[in-house]
C-alpha cells in the first residue's frame, strides 16, 4: 500500500499541479496507450498524476465507482441526510473523477434524495454525460436532470449493469463513473463490471440507523472474501481507499 498526501504548497507548486491536471485531462481523451504512458512518465511524482495514473493506464474502456462513507459504513443518516459525510478534498476528488470519464451513472435513490448536478464545478474540465437509472420508471424529471442531454434508462434494462454498460459503449461512452448511491454501486460491483472502486472513509460515526454504503453478498469462509489490491490517498481528514477489482 502507498499513501499520498497532497500539499498545496507554494505558488510554484500550485502552478505545477495545475499543469499536471491539464495533462491528465488531455490524456483522458487519448486513445493511444503509448502516448498515455509516455505522458504520465514525463510528469511522474506529482500527487495528481500518481493518483489518477492507474485509471488512465487502464485504457479508454473501463468502469470506476466511488462512495464516501462513515467509519461505520454509512453514506447517510436514517432520514437520508448526507451533506456532507466526507470533506472538501474528497468532493474535489469526485469532481476530478467526473472530468476524467465520459459518463456518470446514478441510481434512483440518489436522484430522489439529492437531485444531483453531476457536473464538474470544483475543478476545470468537461462535464460528463449524465445517466440516470430508473428501474421503476417512476422518477419525475428533476430540475437539473431534466436537461435534454441527460440519458434516462428505465424499466428492467436499468437493473442490468452489463446491458447498461453495453448500451453506453455503443453510444461512445467508454469510461464510466458509477457515483451512487450505495445500492447502485453495490449492484455494479456484485455484477463484476467495476474495475476500480474509490471508497473514501471519513472520521465520522453515524450509528445503527444510518443508510449503508457498500453491501455485497455474504461470503464464507473469511479466506474467500474479497481482498483487492489497494492504495490509500489522504484527502484532508478522510482516507480514500483505491481498490483494484480487476483481479
Amino acid at each position: 500500500m502507498t499513501v499520498h498526501a497532497p500539499d498545496p504548497g507554494t505558488q510554484v507548486e500550485q502552478d505545477a499541479r495545475a499543469r499536471d491536471w491539464d495533462l491528465l485531462l488531455a490524456l483522458a481523451r487519448e486513445d493511444d496507450p503509448v502516448v498515455v504512458a509516455a505522458g504520465l512518465r514525463a510528469r511522474a511524482g506529482g500527487d495528481l498524476v500518481d493518483r489518477y495514473a492507474p485509471l488512465l493506464l487502464a485504457g479508454r474502456r473501463g468502469v470506476v465507482a466511488q462512495l464516501g462513507q462513515s467509519l461505520d459504513g454509512c453514506i447517510a443518516t436514517r432520514s437520508g441526510d448526507a451533506n456532507f459525510v466526507t470533506g472538501d478534498a474528497d468532493r474535489e476528488h469526485l469532481h476530478r473523477l467526473r472530468a476524467l470519464v465520459d459518463a456518470v451513472v446514478v441510481g434512483p435513490g440518489t436522484v430522489d434524495a439529492d437531485d444531483p448536478q453531476l457536473t464538474v464545478r470544483a475543478v476545470t474540465g468537461p462535464n460528463p454525460v449524465r445517466v440516470v437509472l430508473d428501474p421503476r420508471a417512476n422518477l419525475h424529471d428533476r430540475a437539473v436532470l431534466a436537461d435534454p442531454r441527460t440519458v434516462w434508462i428505465r424499466g428492467d434494462l436499468a437493473r442490468d449493469p452489463v446491458a447498461v454498460l453495453a448500451g453506453l459503449r455503443d453510444a461512445g461512452l467508454r469510461r464510466v463513473l458509477v457515483e451512487g448511491g450505495g445500492c447502485t454501486v453495490s449492484d455494479w460491483v456484485a455484477a463484476g463490471v467495476v474495475d476500480r472502486l474509490y471508497l473514501t472513509v471519513a472520521p465520522l460515526v453515524i450509528g445503527r440507523g444510518g443508510r449503508r454504503g457498500l453491501a455485497l453478498p455474504d461470503v464464507e469462509p473469511l479466506r474467500d472474501c474479497l481482498r483487492p489490491d489497494s492504495r490509500r490517498h489522504l484527502l484532508g481528514e478522510d482516507v480514500c481507499f483505491e481498490l483494484d477489482l480487476r483481479g
